[in-house]
């Protein structure tokens, strides 16, 4: 599995949460999916652990959506100010 992050340049960017609202899906349903502890899947998109590969792919697979689609090194801009930007 993963680890905790030691600093913010550690820390692994997640839209898990964002793409379980939008689709549907419970902590547990992926956990499930994925094969790992509900608890895991609140850490992660909390950003209190960072995903191993195997567990980044897993769960990239699951949504169907490529790796750097669901993780990334850098902040992912919320939806939010997707909207705003969007909306002068």
């Amino acid at each position: 599995m993963g680890r905790q992050p030691r600093s913010d340049a550690d820390r692994v960017h997640d839209r898990i949460a964002v793409l379980r609202a939008d689709r549907g899906i419970s902590r547990r349903a992926l956990a499930e999916a994925v094969g790992v502890h509900p608890q895991t899947i609140g850490y992660l998109e909390r950003g209190e652990y960072a995903p191993s590969l195997a567990l980044a792919l897993r769960i990239a697979r699951f949504f169907d959506l490529p790796v750097e689609a669901v993780f990334s090194l850098d902040p992912l801009p919320s939806l939010s100010s997707k909207l705003l930007r969007r909306n002068p």
